[in-house]
């Protein structure tokens, strides 16, 4: 009886349960991010969540498969952006909001980027900053299924100095200020840096993220300055390691880029005065560089708007913003790691796809640039063995465009399939 009834039981499942049934992509023009050329016509067989096969040829679906028909398509890894905010977009009222908004205003309008660059074919995503641990939260929902977006990795609250930029209490009114501490990210000694490690860890994050110079977007004068000792960022570093964190840094000035790099952060941040030793020593380490030109752009462009910006923050737009696209064509030449990232929540979300068009300008072969979206960003995160490519075994996370991006990168702004974990989002 016993048998009859195990029997039965794995006849109704494989009857009923979907995980028994495969999905079959047939791809016209495959890039997998490995290969540094497309491969044409390939199948790729998906169980569940994960790549079961990829085959050269079309090969014919099983009767019960569910068959997804790209053969006039380019078909991609999902693309991984290394740096956004989702939480947040630059307007001319986004400083009047950090003190009229709450985290639950902010929650809102996350959930609602999210899905835009979901839709925009970027299934994993870096999120550097914020507050109130709302990405953290936006980060559980999506992977719940409540709401709709990419695979986030968030750092939670961004470590900074009394008056860095990461400081939230910079230049409010003086009844509305504080001293913040390790708690709210805030660090002025290597005691605190240990403990404000460890709250991220408290908080739920999944990485570090500190800013060890200035910024252009604070309300603050100075955006290259170092602001912290490399005594703090080695401590940062070394207390990561122990809870399996990497640390990511802002970065903008040269000298704050070189202490960083020596205390052992994983990624910089911008980079954007970055010199010859600064390469050199990144180069040394193995640090990946994530450039974000649009935002170094975009805030360039905004600040011949006399009324957009601070007055503190224009001068620094205008100075900073347009560098970053030459200092990443010198980095690539100079044989820096290199991972896609966009500081998206800066410019408009959905449209972090436009950095490629960018990157290829200052230099780097289209495939590269995909390259840093795919392999290279899932090496940065630490989820290579899951996640920037296509190949068996690895996370079926899929995108796919109409035409081929290694002769005109700008036809990834525009992707007309997104498949996260084997569930399709979005269909020609």
């Amino acid at each position: 009886m016993k048998k009859l009834f195990l029997l039965l039981s794995l006849l109704y499942f494989s009857c009923f349960n979907p995980l028994f049934s495969a999905t079959v992509i047939h791809a016209g023009l495959l890039i997998n991010g490995e290969s540094s050329f497309p491969t044409p016509e390939m199948s790729i067989v998906i169980e569940g969540s994960k790549i079961q096969a990829i085959e050269t040829g079309y090969i014919t679906p099983d009767s019960e498969d569910d068959f997804i028909d790209l053969s006039g398509y380019t078909v991609l890894p999902g693309l991984m952006d290394m740096h956004v905010h989702l939480s947040s977009e630059y307007s001319k009222n986004s400083y009047q909001e950090k003190i009229s908004l709450n985290a639950g205003d902010y929650a809102i309008r996350a959930v609602s980027n999210a899905e835009k660059t979901l839709m925009a074919g970027f299934t994993s995503v870096r999120n550097l900053g914020d507050s109130g641990g709302v990405s953290i939260s936006l980060r559980n929902a999506i992977k719940k299924g409540i709401v709709i977006g990419p695979r986030i990795f968030s750092s939670g609250t961004t470590i900074a100095s009394s008056g860095g930029h990461g400081d939230s209490t910079n230049s409010l009114n003086q009844s509305l200020t504080s001293d913040p501490g390790p708690a709210e990210g805030v660090v002025n000694s290597v005691k605190d840096a240990s403990k404000a490690v460890r709250f991220r860890y408290k908080e739920g994050a999944d990485l570090i993220k500190i800013t060890a110079t200035g910024g252009v977007l604070s309300n603050a004068k100075n955006s290259q300055n170092p602001q912290f000792t490399e005594e703090e960022i080695t401590q940062i570093v070394n207390i990561a390691k122990d809870y399996g964190f990497k640390v990511a840094a802002h970065a903008h000035g040269s000298e704050g880029i070189k202490r960083a790099v020596r205390a052992g952060v994983h990624s910089i941040e911008h980079g954007t005065l970055m010199d010859d030793e600064g390469m050199r020593l990144m180069r040394e380490k193995g640090t990946y560089y994530v450039p974000t030109i649009i935002a170094g752009l975009w805030v360039a462009e905004k600040a011949k708007d006399p009324d957009f910006f601070p007055e503190l923050v224009r001068p620094k737009a205008a100075e900073i913003g347009p560098q970053i696209k030459g200092t990443f064509g010198k980095a690539y030449q100079a044989g820096v790691k290199i991972a896609y990232g966009t500081d998206t929540g800066v410019s408009a979300h959905g449209n972090n796809a436009t950095e490629f068009k960018h990157m290829v300008e200052a230099g780097m072969p289209p495939m590269k640039a995909i390259q840093s979206a795919t392999v290279e960003a899932a090496k940065l995160l630490g989820e290579y063995e899951q996640l920037g490519s296509l190949a068996e075994g690895k996370v079926a996370d899929i995108i796919a465009v109409n035409g081929n991006p290694v002769e005109d990168i700008t036809i990834l702004e525009e992707v007309d399939f997104v498949m996260k974990s084997g569930r399709v989002y979005k269909s020609p």
